[in-house]
């Protein structure tokens, strides 16, 4: 019999980490492994507005004491599309074929599908629950390890690794390119929970692969018991020679604190590209990073954010570059609108062996209203000679004589300013090929601006 919602104790403990990994009846190497994440959490001190990555963002009302640890109630699965919660079958309604699909709701797996001949080519697409079960010995090389994401990277990843409900585990075995994206859905339900998805990619040599990650949900609470976390963590591994595109799409509702810790690893002659777009949550910290670990490997890292009404952003990107004659190129565009507030601090950091590096950093921000406020820091760390290394970072309104002129043709202000935000974001969004992902992002941005066919 499930426990009832009211029956779990709230804030976060030892005790409810035992409790969470004997209710899934664990193997005691994961087991001990969120033991170990948690002792991390505990060590590391919580961030302070004195520390340099947090100086611009407050966390003092994080409502860590009074929201529940997880939700041990587990939701049935459903057997068709057609059985899942509206806001899913919304997404998935402008999907052409897809190689592979998950949706979690809260701390449950509900759906699951996968094309049956790609199983036959060695490749791996499950919950992190049947990845356990059927490829333990598999999942422990990758799962929090020290090859991505360790378990002391950040407290907030140390508090994940000890909680974590739900995940996806997608391998793609070497030499197979799979044309197809794979996609992983996760919806909350229930306000005044914690919940922490964890995504792991693994492309082998000269593999080819895309996963596209949704975060989703309606506003479910905007008091203060209603509050949720969520905090999730996102591992990619880009093997010899092969090609990852990851996309994350985050739209939480306003009642969501938002933490996302992401890394990725490039081996030699690999390439990730990734995408992160952050539209929703009323507060958000987003920590990404991509390691360029041997020579000739290569990133491309893009970002998207709108934010309105009270909303707040944090971006902290690295681009770390280990290994001689790899290249990394990022481009985060955001704008902000009424209150809200986006903060973009990222480095560059090239080792002293990192000789032949090219790498490119660039935020673009668009405010939309004198109220709101941008705070943007690029950096750079070289500690090699022999590397061409270029940042910058632009804050900009739009111009009143450009609404005027198109304004003087006949089209109204809102359409006016549409066409100036579309043509804006235009240079992030056309580099995404994927049309279902395009015209999301585009139909979020429009609600934004209040633009209505």
């Amino acid at each position: 019999m499930a426990t009832a919602v009211e029956e779990i104790t709230k804030g976060f403990t030892r005790e409810a980490v035992e409790e969470l990994s004997r209710k899934r009846g664990e193997p005691d190497w994961l087991r001990t492994r969120r033991l170990a994440a948690w002792e991390a959490y505990q060590a590391l001190p919580m961030p302070t507005r004195t520390d340099e990555e947090w100086r611009r963002t407050d966390i003092r009302d994080l409502p860590l004491d009074s929201v529940m640890p997880y939700t041990p109630e587990f939701t049935s699965r459903v057997d068709s599309r057609e059985q899942l919660p509206a806001d899913v079958q919304e997404i998935l309604s402008g999907a052409s074929e897809m190689s592979g699909i998950i949706v979690q709701q809260d701390s449950s797996l509900i759906y699951h599908e996968a094309l049956a001949e790609l199983a036959d080519e060695g490749v791996i697409f499950v919950d992190l629950d049947t990845a356990i079960a059927e490829h333990g010995e598999l999942l422990e090389q990758y799962l929090m390890n020290t090859d991505a994401v360790p378990l002391n990277h950040n407290k907030f990843a140390a508090l994940h690794g000890a909680f974590w409900t739900t995940g996806a585990f997608l391998y793609v075995p070497d030499d197979v390119e799979v044309e197809l994206p794979f996609e992983a859905i996760s919806t909350l339900t229930k306000p005044g929970i914690a919940s922490a998805f964890h995504t792991i990619v693994v492309a082998g040599e000269n593999a080819r692969v895309t996963f596209v990650d949704y975060c989703v949900s309606e506003t479910l609470s905007e008091d203060i018991e209603g509050e949720s976390i969520a905090n999730n963590v996102v591992e990619l591994h880009a093997g010899e020679g092969s090609e990852l595109r990851y996309i994350q799409i985050q739209n939480w509702g306003r009642h969501v604190w938002n933490f996302n810790t992401q890394r990725g690893k490039i081996a030699q002659d690999a390439a990730i590209r990734s995408l992160n777009v952050s539209l929703g949550s009323a507060w958000s910290k987003n920590s990404i990073a991509t390691t360029m670990a041997e020579a000739g490997s290569a990133a491309e890292m893009l970002g998207l954010y709108f934010t309105d009404e009270h909303q707040f952003l944090d971006n902290h990107t690295h681009q770390d570059h280990e290994a001689p004659y790899a290249s990394s190129d990022l481009l985060f565009k955001g704008a902000v609108k009424d209150r809200s507030r986006s903060v973009y601090s990222g480095l560059i950091r090239v080792a002293d062996k990192a000789f032949g590096t090219d790498a490119y950093q660039a935020n673009r921000n668009l405010s939309l209203s004198p109220h709101a406020r941008v705070d943007t820091m690029p950096n750079l760390e070289i500690g090699a000679n022999d590397v061409r290394c270029t940042h910058g970072a632009t804050v900009s309104r739009i111009e009143d004589e450009y609404l005027f002129y198109l304004m003087s043709r006949g089209i109204s202000r809102t359409e006016a300013e549409k066409l100036m935000i579309d043509g804006f974001f235009a240079e992030v969004i056309d580099r995404v090929p994927i049309p279902q992902v395009q015209e999301i992002v585009q139909n979020v941005i429009d609600q934004k601006i209040g633009y209505t066919v």
